[in-house]
């Protein structure tokens, strides 16, 4: 054997070692949800002793040597770190932008420089430490979420294998933030993933939940965040009563997320007759949001901060009277928009607690009242705060199974669980039923000034469907065998085809994912005869929901969004058996960044047009003419 050869011989040997030692890729997807729990873990923990440092030499160092000017004094912690969270986006410029805006960084392939979500953190450690209305949890989060992102971008993975480390750090940073790794996982699966994860996203996102909520227990105990006194449903003909707690629950849902969506425009000067708090500085909007938090706590000290411990003390059954618990759910739902829209950093799952605490507290108060041959048979007040807080939180956020879990393992405590499902399902059945804006598709754990999605929701309905929609689409007879229509689907490698009758009249539309359950129905039954004769005709989606051509975009996504559907038809308004289109996810994100582009290249664009000469100089042909 020659040199070359033994030398080919042992390159071979040394790849298919090389082959062998390397890890699949599950493998190292596991290994980085790991990373991702323990990192995400480790750096909540120091989160919350940022905030606790903070708050120390706040309100007990500062106040310590200022306190003995007068009680006004307090107002000046949060108008202090007001001032430091202005000044910290005065030097950084924008923040790292919040879940829902993180979400649509990934689809559209955007980079986050590390310093934004280091900002963004230390912002919160800051407002949260000096009173702002606001908790601690979604930072946690969205430290997760950032921790899997930057993972993502520095191995350089595809758009999906970074949406599923965004989810699995995600559910880390809520399951390190609550002590919930249940409730984070189902987080994760509800909110950020939806409907799109596969069994392996599901490993990642409990591995990271797992390492996460065990770090945070090694550092803060495995104790519940709440501890209940023992109480119990004490009559079935209670449920109803739990039910009208749900519909309250629906009503400050509904007023709490429209806040938290108006004051950041009107702090933008965007509602009149606010216009002039646009003209203020961005630096200073957050020092005017801590003077109106210092300014209330003079008065109302329970909504100063996170507010954990006017929570704990409503489900203890402390007696605050009606007319202070209804008082405190107003203020502090303005307190928390107050502080969201002048640009402190913080979340709102701890203010939706607060209220839903207050709120069920109030009613389990007034129900006596009101029945009061019943009295003996209604539940203590802390039962119906602990079910409101869930209720709240629900339709809130639109993530009911969140919120359930959630409260289950805040508490840990079984002897709620059914008004608890029955008061949130009702709750968000409303949200989403008769909701214009459901609360879900807000910023749903920090809404921020500087939100990537409202602006996107903004330039939509400029466009119209014609401008996102595919065009030409591939049309298959009815007749079609399935396994035809497979291998041109393969063929012209599109994702469905349009199904037509011999009128060519539009009949349905067949998917890949059709094909595949045919495929695999007939190897489960062992089909040997069926096969060649089954069409598409008899498998393919009927009733379809349609887009038509000259309808706002927006309106179509509305429609898409409803049922989470991948694909609508788009035919004439006129003839809707004349297929035009096929409007797809892939074609809406393509338009809205072929928007984005055209609207910044357009200023380039008038520049050129009115640098050319109003009248041409002729330009020669380049053409000779010959002699005959």
């Amino acid at each position: 054997m020659s040199s070359l050869s033994r030398l080919s011989a042992g390159e071979s040997r040394l790849t298919r070692l090389f082959n062998q030692l390397q890890p699949p890729p599950e493998t190292v997807v596991l290994v980085l949800a790991v990373l991702i729990g323990g990192s995400a873990g480790l750096s909540v923990l120091l989160f919350r002793y940022l905030i606790e440092t903070i708050h120390h030499l706040a309100l007990e160092n500062l106040m310590g040597i200022i306190g003995h000017w007068g009680g006004w004094t307090l107002a000046c912690v949060p108008t202090l770190g007001g001032l430091l969270v202005g000044m910290m986006r005065w030097f950084v410029q924008e923040f790292s932008p919040n879940l829902m805006s993180l979400m649509s960084a990934v689809e559209a392939g955007q980079e986050i420089p590390l310093i934004r979500p280091i900002a963004k953190t230390l912002a919160a450690a800051i407002s949260l430490g000096t009173g702002a209305s606001l908790g601690p949890e979604g930072p946690s989060v969205e430290v997760g979420a950032n921790i899997g992102i930057l993972l993502g971008q520095g191995l350089k993975v595809s758009r999906e294998r970074q949406k599923s480390l965004l989810g699995a750090g995600a559910a880390a940073g809520l399951a390190a933030g609550f002590n919930a790794p249940i409730a984070g996982v189902f987080f994760a699966l509800e909110v950020v993933l939806g409907t799109t994860f596969e069994t392996t996203a599901v490993s990642v996102v409990l591995l990271a939940a797992v390492i996460s909520a065990l770090i945070t227990q090694i550092g803060l105990g495995s104790q519940p965040a709440f501890e209940l006194p023992a109480y119990e449903v004490r009559s079935s003909l209670e449920l109803p009563l739990y039910l009208g707690l749900g519909l309250l629950a629906y009503g400050v849902a509904i007023v709490y997320t429209q806040l938290l969506q108006w004051l950041p425009q009107i702090f933008q000067g965007k509602i009149p007759p606010m216009q002039f708090l646009g003209r203020i500085p961005l630096p200073l909007r957050p020092l005017m949001g801590g003077l109106c938090v210092g300014l209330v706590a003079l008065y109302l000290p329970q909504v100063l901060g996170i507010g954990y411990e006017t929570v704990e003390a409503i489900l203890r059954d402390v007696n605050f009277s009606l007319g202070l618990l209804l008082v405190l759910l107003v203020t502090k739902m303005l307190l928390t928009a107050v502080s969201v829209g002048s640009g402190l950093v913080g979340g709102i799952f701890a203010p939706a607690l607060f209220l839903g605490a207050s709120l069920g507290a109030a009613y389990g108060k007034v129900l006596p009242i009101l029945l009061p041959m019943f009295a003996n048979s209604i539940a203590a007040p802390a039962a119906y705060a602990t079910v409101g807080m869930a209720a709240v939180l629900a339709a809130s956020v639109n993530a009911p199974l969140t919120a359930i879990l959630l409260l289950f393992e805040m508490t840990r405590d079984y002897r709620i669980i059914l008004p608890l499902m029955a008061a949130v399902g009702l709750s968000v059945w409303l949200v989403n039923s008769f909701s214009v804006q459901k609360p879900g598709e807000l910023p749903a754990l920090a809404p921020s000034i500087e939100s990537h999605k409202e602006e996107q929701e903004e330039n939509l309905p400029n466009l119209s469907v014609a401008e996102a929609m595919q065009s030409p689409v591939l049309f298959l007879s009815e007749a079609t065998p399935v396994v035809e229509a497979g291998l041109q689907l393969i063929e012209k490698k599109v994702y469905c085809a349009f199904v037509t009758d011999s009128q060519q009249d539009l009949m349905g539309l067949i998917t890949l994912g059709d094909i595949s359950r045919v495929l695999t129905r007939w190897e489960a039954d062992q089909e040997t005869t069926a096969y060649p004769t089954q069409t598409v005709g008899s498998v393919c989606t009927r009733n379809l929901l349609l887009a038509y051509s000259d309808e706002p975009l927006k309106d179509a996504i509305d429609r898409m969004a409803a049922r989470d559907l991948r694909q609508l038809p788009v035919v004439d308004r006129n003839n809707p058996q004349r297929v035009l289109g096929l409007l797809t996810r892939e074609n809406i994100r393509l338009a809205y960044s072929l928007d984005q582009t055209r609207r910044k290249l357009l200023p380039y664009l008038e520049r050129t047009m009115l640098s050319l000469p109003l009248e041409p100089e002729p330009v020669a042909s380049g053409l000779v003419e010959t002699s005959p």
